[in-house]
């Protein structure tokens, strides 16, 4: 190392900014793509060999580049996208740092080529690796660009030697294309690799060409289970499709979600999603999910990082409680028969749990369905099975004896509605109950039912768990939170930081019924706590509670806490398996799993219903064949 400054060669300077946007062929495809959508774009063509190593060849019908322009498009720092500091605070293009080209042609072999009109006269521009001196050559093109890279790295063979081998490489790629294909339903996309086509995905701006595209890429399961939302408040607009929890994913391989049309990664985002499928999804399990978030470009900073991957939210509470409000909301409303009703391919079977059906989702013909009169034939009564519980364990034992508490003032499962020879009313197809009445029960666990759809199986313990678990945590809203003082206040030794910031958000303490007391410069009292959180590692919890609103600008432990508690009493609380239930009871809770949210989940994240049609059971049974 030499101890003389002096300035970097213009070649060393564009290979080190390779750097930063060029890791592997996935990244010149989003770089290159990206220009291709800012010029107008329409239809898009994507050829690769060898997992894009050997060469990416990207086609498109844009506005194309002037013939003045064409040299100084492989120029490092030259752009059309902004001109003033005022553009970068209020970005509405995916690129604009205008070094993509550059970068790419100093580690490749780069040719472009572009016309500005339909008469086929076009202009190409080369240039190849070290040298980087561009070659200007008439040649012909229709309308629009055409960028050819070779020989990707052929100059740096260290980078080269970190490549994947090429389906690795090509799965990136595939990754890469799928994300941005979502992200513009309106261009056309044709993926090729060494020659054989991939993707041929068609425009549409309707929302049954939208929900096709999804389908193919995001696969035909995720579309059958999948919530359309729509909300906008505040200046804040997010629509998409996010999975019911029972399509829950062991990995987190089917999230997408953009912001003004930019697929990003943003922990405010991940944490306002993860919490919304606190309370339905199960442990290690991913939710599945097509996101839009749009907002004034004002108010998001997409500079963050030199792959545009992560942007900075100006109010990142505000972006964070519309996510999480959102969701929450559209995963509560979901009830058996409020699904929107879906074409199911035809070739897919029902097994169990796995499909994640829900009913409602298709009308069987009239000569399938149940008639009244046989529903009759197989039934005894229905009724009511309780009323709904009104009041939670009231003071301070152990969750493990609150849990009993609670337990022993929940209402009694054999106290069905007097009354119990009746049989169900004379009712028209459409009145049947979307999980229609108990026929049986199998094994102590399972509830079987008959609706217009087919055969309904219900986890009872499952089902009553959700149910009980949403009637608490209602009542223990309306009630407010109890506390309780400390006979001895507990002292806590923290930092000067966490003491001012406990000092800015005292509410967030408050409202949740903590008392927490400044005793010096670092050094916090917690005088009084929630009576739910009698025993709990308050110390731990307080700490935690300072480190998320330092870090994120809000917390949610306590309530999460107390939600826990409160989800530990009602399993506790729920019928256990081999519980004789009579027909009135169990029609009884059918009917709760309807009026309750989330009631397609235990509070553990377990699918509490399946459903299995008619015309699946007849092809177990080749009937018709």
């Amino acid at each position: 190392m030499s101890d003389r400054i002096q300035q970097l060669s213009p070649r060393l300077a564009n290979q080190i900014a390779a750097g930063e946007v060029v890791e592997r062929p996935a990244s010149v495809i989003k770089e290159l793509l990206e220009n291709s959508l800012d010029a107008g774009a329409t239809r898009l063509e994507v050829d690769v060999d060898s997992g894009g190593i050997k060469r990416i060849r990207i086609r498109d019908n844009g506005k194309g580049i002037d013939k003045e322009d064409l040299a100084l498009a492989l120029a490092r720092h030259a752009t059309s996208k902004i001109h003033a500091l005022e553009d970068l605070e209020s970005v509405a293009t995916l690129g604009f740092r205008g070094e993509a080209l550059a970068s790419i042609s100093s580690v490749a072999r780069l040719q472009l080529t572009s016309s500005r009109d339909e008469s086929g006269k076009g202009w190409q521009v080369s240039a190849e690796g070290r040298e980087m001196q561009a070659q200007l050559a008439p040649a012909a093109h229709p309308r629009g660009t055409t960028v050819d890279v070779r020989d990707l790295f052929f100059n740096t063979p260290a980078r080269r030697k970190f490549l994947r081998t090429e389906k690795t490489e090509f799965n990136r790629i595939d990754d890469t294309v799928k994300r941005l294909a979502l992200s513009r339903f309106d261009v056309s996309i044709s993926l090729r690799h060494n020659g054989k086509g991939v993707h041929n995905l068609r425009a549409g701006s309707g929302r049954v060409e939208m929900e096709r595209r999804v389908a193919q890429l995001c696969g035909p399961a995720f579309m059958q289970n999948a919530l359309h939302i729509e909300v906008e408040r505040s200046g804040l607009r997010l629509w998409g499709w996010v999975a019911e929890p029972a399509f829950s994913r062991s990995q987190a391989d089917l999230q997408f979600f953009y912001v003004n049309g930019r697929a990003i990664r943003d922990k405010v985002v991940s944490h306002a999603v993860r919490r919304a499928f606190a309370d339905v999804l199960y442990h290690g399990r991913h939710p599945a999910f097509v996101l839009y978030l749009e907002l004034d470009p004002a108010s998001v900073d997409v500079n963050v990082h030199p792959t545009k991957h992560e942007v900075r939210f100006r109010d990142s509470r505000l972006v964070h409680d519309f996510l999480f409000g959102s969701l929450h909301r559209a995963l509560a409303d979901v009830r058996p028969g409020q699904r929107e009703e879906r074409e199911q391919p035809e070739t897919e079977t029902v097994s169990g749990i796995a499909a994640g059906e829900f009913a409602g989702q298709q009308k069987m013909p009239l000569s399938s369905r149940p008639s009244p009169g046989d529903l009759q034939q197989q039934m005894q009564n229905y009724g009511t099975l309780h009323q709904p519980y009104t009041g939670v364990a009231e003071a301070a034992p152990p969750a493990s004896s609150q849990s009993g508490a609670a337990a022993q003032r929940l209402p009694s499962w054999s106290s069905a509605v007097p009354g119990s020879s009746a049989l169900p009313p004379e009712t028209s197809e459409e009145e049947t109950p979307p999980l229609g009445y108990a026929l049986a029960q199998l094994h102590g666990i399972y509830i079987l039912a008959q609706n217009e759809q087919g055969l309904i199986v219900v986890d009872m313990h499952a089902a009553h768990e959700r149910i009980v678990y949403e009637q608490m945590k209602a009542a223990h809203a309306a009630g407010g939170v109890r506390a309780q003082p400390l006979l001895v206040p507990v002292s806590l030794a923290v930092s000067q930081r966490e003491a001012d910031c406990f000092e800015e958000r005292t509410e967030v303490f408050t409202v949740l019924g903590f008392v927490l007391q400044r005793a010096g410069p670092e050094t916090l009292l917690v005088r009084q706590v929630p009576t739910m959180l009698h025993g709990a590692p308050v110390e731990q919890l307080v700490r935690d509670v300072l480190s998320d609103l330092l870090a994120q600008g809000g917390s949610d432990r306590i309530g999460e806490r107390i939600n826990e508690i409160l989800s530990t009493m009602a399993c506790h609380g729920s019928v256990r398996a081999n519980r004789r239930l009579t027909l009135p009871e169990m029609n009884a809770l059918l009917r709760d799993m309807e009026r309750t949210e989330r009631s397609g989940q235990c509070n553990h994240g377990r699918p509490t219903w399946t459903q299995v049609k008619l015309a699946d059971m007849d092809k177990w049974f080749m009937r018709g064949q």
